[in-house]
């Protein structure tokens, strides 16, 4: 740590020696406005962003029915700066295609959705497949449908020219700003490690830096205090790329480290503990000014079956409008706006999980509606809906049956504080939890 700007031994020492647990949340506003009406209260705001908030102490949020219902993200607060750089760089965000490269497990990527209007497109990746299931998850229960997610190396997105006007890069690291939070980051720390992110950073960059866009925008960060995972990356890019560091405004009563590179005089800025309510965080920005690459190849289209005629007439019933492409993949029907469908035969090459909403599956002319489509900010408010008690939620939750009168027969919305959770099938005699089995919580409320 010795040399690196801002670093202030005593008092960094003192608070990571007290052990603080900061506990911070990002709201969707999208499903839920009032911090002040969550299940816990709310202490403050966090200074760098407008839906982020400090909480007195950690609640328990798997027993939380808003956090499922993606309500809110649980996040921690340096790394929502990532807000400032969007909104300062790209003041103007209509129809732009954004790509966050290192998505899982999606934090930046729901932030990210929340920052962008709905006829952009946001392709949030992740290379590591094991890490792929919790970001769908994740962007899921937010409830967007302009986006994409994919499970690529970096560099099967070298080819694709130049696609992107923002990419997002939160490059892995050795995690030393993590330290507090999580001291086992500390035992799997070394120099070596440092050496190895480094080389990978670059290998990452190298790889990506194709597919922005001429005069489009790079955000890098990283969790780690070491200057060779951060302005010596830095560098090293203006070094071997047409680029521009790029300045952002920081208020001074942020307390947020503004440094400059040794050799390029890139602007960075740096948080730690002791001078920020947060974790140690690094963020600096470029913008491409040399021409984007073109697609090398041929483009690889994917092959997507369109809905029948009647069944999209059917889902009208369903949704707001919006969606103006459906295709059924496997047994499911997927809907897609304009924009993601564009992108979408842009990037055929690149292995896709998921695009826009999936609607759900078709038994004859009758639809079984899918998880995704329940907590989709897409679905119409005319859908009937159950509100659940706190002891009900918890009920559905664990995927456990759940005794409601005076409904509507058929598919109900379950809802907690008329946030939608997932369905509900109410039969003559029963009703049918139809919350995935693969997300069912363990925990038991103690209340």
């Amino acid at each position: 740590m010795a040399g690196i700007p801002g670093w202030q031994e005593t008092a960094f020492c003192q608070i990571m020696q007290n052990g603080e647990q900061v506990q911070s949340i990002r709201l969707n506003t999208r499903k839920w406005e009032d911090p002040h009406k969550l299940s816990f209260p709310v202490e403050a705001a966090i200074p760098w962003t407008e839906t982020g908030y400090y909480l007195a102490e950690r609640p328990k949020y798997t027993l939380d029915p808003l956090l499922h219902a993606g309500a809110y993200y649980v996040q921690e607060a340096s790394s929502m700066f990532l807000e400032q750089a969007v909104k300062q760089v790209l003041p103007e965000r209509e129809r732009i295609r954004v790509l966050d490269l290192c998505a899982a497990p999606g934090g930046k990527s729901t932030h990210l959705l929340s920052l962008l209007p709905d006829n952009a497109v946001l392709v949030s990746n992740e290379v590591i497949k094991s890490r792929v299931t919790i970001l769908e998850e994740n962007l899921i229960k937010w409830g967007n449908c302009n986006q994409i997610i994919t499970n690529n190396d970096p560099r099967d997105f070298t080819g694709l020219g130049g696609l992107f006007d923002l990419v997002v890069v939160d490059a892995p690291c050795s995690g030393s700003g993590l330290f507090r939070r999580d001291p086992k980051a500390m035992e799997e720390w070394s120099e070596a490690a440092v050496e190895l992110c480094h080389q990978r950073q670059k290998r990452i960059l190298t790889d990506i830096w194709p597919c922005l866009k001429e005069g489009g925008f790079l955000i890098y960060s990283t969790c780690s205090y070491s200057m060779k995972e951060d302005e010596a990356i830095a560098d090293w890019l203006l070094s071997n790329y047409n680029a521009d560091s790029e300045m952002l405004q920081v208020d001074p009563t942020w307390h947020i480290v503004e440094t400059r590179s040794p050799e390029k005089s890139a602007s960075g800025y740096r948080f730690y503990p002791d001078q920020v309510r947060g974790e140690g965080f690094f963020l600096t920005v470029f913008r491409k000014r040399e021409a984007a690459a073109a697609p090398s190849g041929r483009k690889v289209k994917a092959r997507l079956e369109k809905a029948g005629k009647e069944q999209v007439a059917d889902i009208t019933e369903w949704l707001k409008p919006g969606l103006s492409q459906f295709y059924m993949i496997q047994e499911n029907m997927v809907g897609m706006p304009e924009p993601v469908d564009a992108l979408l035969a842009e990037i055929g090459s690149l292995y896709v999980r998921r695009a826009g909403v999936t609607v759900g599956k078709w038994a004859g002319r009758k639809l079984i509606p899918d998880h995704a489509l329940a907590v989709s900010i897409q679905l119409k408010h005319t859908v009937n809906r159950i509100e659940l008690t706190d002891a009900q939620a918890q009920l559905y939750l664990r995927k456990e049956e759940i005794q409601v009168s005076g409904s509507a027969p058929g598919w109900n919305l379950a809802c907690y504080k008329g946030v939608a959770m997932g369905w509900l099938k109410v039969l003559p005699n029963r009703s049918n939890n139809y919350y995935p089995k693969e997300w069912r919580i363990l925990m038991r409320s103690d209340r």
